[in-house]
């Protein structure tokens, strides 16, 4: 008799592994508490156009997507597109991602501008992260560029995404996300992303399709209220009206909720799993009959506006509309994540129209704002040290999500390959093993 196998949740990863897992000949059940599949990467209907809630876009780099969108038929629907990246700075936008544009670039002094980009350089060949993983991030940034290129490009983009944790991050963590986006050209000169006609909706549909054809089933809307471990194996899912059996529990839901759904776990894993921190986000998303700007990113250094930077998505996919994403990042238990809607909305429709003049309230078509309380884990020096193992020392039972990818930033594309090899790890032994690196 095979495997009952149950995931928890229809995100990148949770759909990677049941997409592994009926292609070997499982037929997992997926639960969901959304309406919908995706996790971030969810679109939703935006005036008639169907996009994502959260910017996605994909690097050349990114070889788990590719090879899944290859295995799906939709490789013809994949485009790259050339780039570009600005800088708001001193109130005006100046050209920014290149050799010429940090040469060029109003702000800094010519030793600084060489220190800067000597280790974005070095930091985008750099292969081995070992020496980085226990080194503090802001510390090996500003030890290489100096303070005045830290103060002018790198401390407010710290202070707005992480707040109180901004001077315990781990150097390889930050490395990472400078080294994903430095390899994703065509040139030093060319910046080059691609993103799915139709967008990340093209790659969940065939997953779900691909998934529920071989026998598998997509509950939505069924939120699992605990996981039941008896004599330290997985027995059952409980979810809000009945309680069912399975062997074998993948569950790729955010760590913070691992406490609460499987309170059964060792006090050693489960206080592992507690002192975990993550970063929230409410991501304005601005539907606009103007466009901001021609850049796709724009890094934002301004004391009037608390933004590191805003996506104009529309200038790497080309859509009839100006799509403009703007988000807020901070600790879940900031205040500021309870500001009304109204607030962060007001906020952006200022920021545009600053950063472009010609921009006025008219031109704003629509706007909505999303909201993920766990939109990324801090990871600090030394992170993967403290997570516990994702083959838990419970027979059956399996639990990541994006920090078991570390020093690599969240994204589908990691996701995936985490997923895939996840499923193949949870059905080949009964035994946990060491896998944040599966």
């Amino acid at each position: 008799m095979s495997k009952r196998i149950a995931i928890l949740g229809a995100g990148p990863m949770g759909l990677a592994a049941a997409y592994q897992l009926v292609r070997d000949g499982h037929k997992p059940v997926i639960f969901e508490a959304d309406d919908r599949v995706g996790g971030m990467s969810a679109s939703f209907d935006f005036g008639g156009l169907e996009i994502e809630r959260y910017y996605h876009f994909h690097c050349t780099s990114d070889q788990a997507f590719l090879d899944v969108i290859d295995e799906l038929g939709l490789a013809h629907r994949m485009n790259w597109a050339e780039t570009r990246m600005g800088y708001w700075y001193n109130d005006c936008i100046q050209p920014w991602g290149n050799p010429i544009a940090l040469l060029k670039f109003k702000g800094l002094s010519l030793p600084a501008k060489v220190r800067y980009g000597l280790h974005a350089f070095m930091a985008t060949k750099r292969n081995d992260w070992s020496a980085l993983d226990k080194m503090e991030a802001a510390s090996w940034i500003r030890r290489w560029v100096g303070d005045e290129a830290w103060e002018v490009l790198w401390r407010r983009l710290f202070d707005l995404k992480f707040y109180e944790y901004a001077n315990n991050l781990s150097a390889a963590w930050i490395w990472s996300r400078i080294r994903r986006i430095g390899r994703s050209r065509s040139s030093i000169f060319r910046e080059k992303l691609g993103y799915l006609q139709g967008g990340s909706q093209t790659l969940l549909n065939a997953l779900q399709s691909s998934i529920q054809t071989a026998g598998g089933e997509i509950r939505l809307n069924s939120p699992v209220r605990r996981v039941i471990i008896d004599d330290a194996k997985v027995v059952a899912v409980r979810c809000e009206s009945h309680q069912e059996s399975f062997d074998t529990v993948i569950s790729t839901i955010p760590l913070p909720y691992i406490e609460k759904i499987i309170p059964d776990l060792p006090t050693a894993v489960l206080h592992r799993f507690k002192v975990l921190k993550n970063i929230a986000v409410v991501c304005v998303i601005m539907k606009l009959s103007k466009r901001v700007s021609e850049y796709f990113w724009l890094n934002i250094n301004d004391p009037e506006m608390d933004i590191p930077g805003l996506v104009e998505y529309s200038n790497l996919r080309p859509l009839t509309d100006h799509i403009v994403y703007v988000p807020f990042y901070m600790p879940g238990d900031h205040p500021k994540y309870k500001d009304s809607d109204e607030v962060f909305i007001e906020k952006v429709s200022s920021y545009v129209m600053k950063i472009n003049p010609s921009i006025q309230l008219q031109d704003i078509i629509d706007v909505r704002v999303s909201r993920c309380r766990y939109a990324q884990p801090i990871c600090s020096p030394g992170y993967l040290e403290g997570l516990p193992d994702a083959g838990l020392p419970i027979k059956g039972l399996w639990v990541a999500d994006t920090s078991y990818y570390y020093p690599e930033d969240r994204g589908i594309s990691e996701s995936i390959r985490f997923g895939r090899r996840m499923a193949l790890q949870a059905t080949e032994s009964n035994a946990p093993t060491r896998s944040q690196h599966v």
